[in-house]
């Protein structure tokens, strides 16, 4: 077969190098350790489970012939893009950031990793975590250190005000309460 329609995977110990344009890492590069934890567990997974399991799956479609037409080949070949795409974007991330843990001087204040209670001017209890943008999950409440109430919030301790802009305009929020 030719050189031309054969392309040869990286082994088991080489990432691929290539990084697109649109999956640079974005976001301020701080995370808490678990953030942290979690993102180095996704990328063992798919770097030493998924991708030898797909990369055997394919070996195994591709012995069967035509791969014109054969789907679980061309399915296998497409899910091993997205987990080198996956991969690479993970290496490059995990690289760049800094674990922030939080400091005995910073208690009672709010600073990244902090779960803050607030209320707001109708009397309406909210309760958020400032964490690094990859940790992001608006169903738990946690908010990007980047995100317009996290500035507001930073340096402020129970009992203070912040006002927060935001696109409706702005709003008053009290600190209800601050933990770590």
């Amino acid at each position: 077969m030719s050189k031309a329609f054969t392309k040869e995977e990286p082994g088991e110990d080489e990432l691929p190098d290539e990084l697109e344009e649109e999956q640079k890492p974005q976001g301020s590069p701080v995370i808490t350790r678990e953030g942290y934890e979690r993102l180095q567990a996704e990328f063992d997974k798919l770097w030493k489970v998924e991708r030898p399991k797909v990369t055997n799956e394919v070996m195994w479609a591709a012995a069967q012939g035509d791969r014109s037409e054969n789907a679980e080949y061309i399915y296998g070949k497409r899910r091993l893009r997205e987990i080198d795409r996956r991969v690479r974007w993970l290496k490059k991330r995990l690289e760049s950031l800094e674990i922030v843990e939080p400091h005995p001087d910073q208690k009672g204040k709010v600073f990244f990793g902090a779960y803050v209670d607030v209320k707001d001017e109708d009397g309406k209890r909210s309760k958020y975590r400032i964490v690094g943008s990859d940790e992001i999950d608006l169903k738990r409440g946690w908010i990007s250190i980047d995100a317009p109430l996290a500035k507001a919030l930073l340096g402020k301790k129970k009992g203070d005000f912040a006002l927060v802009s935001r696109p409706k305009g702005e709003i008053e929020v009290e600190i209800v309460s601050v933990r770590y």
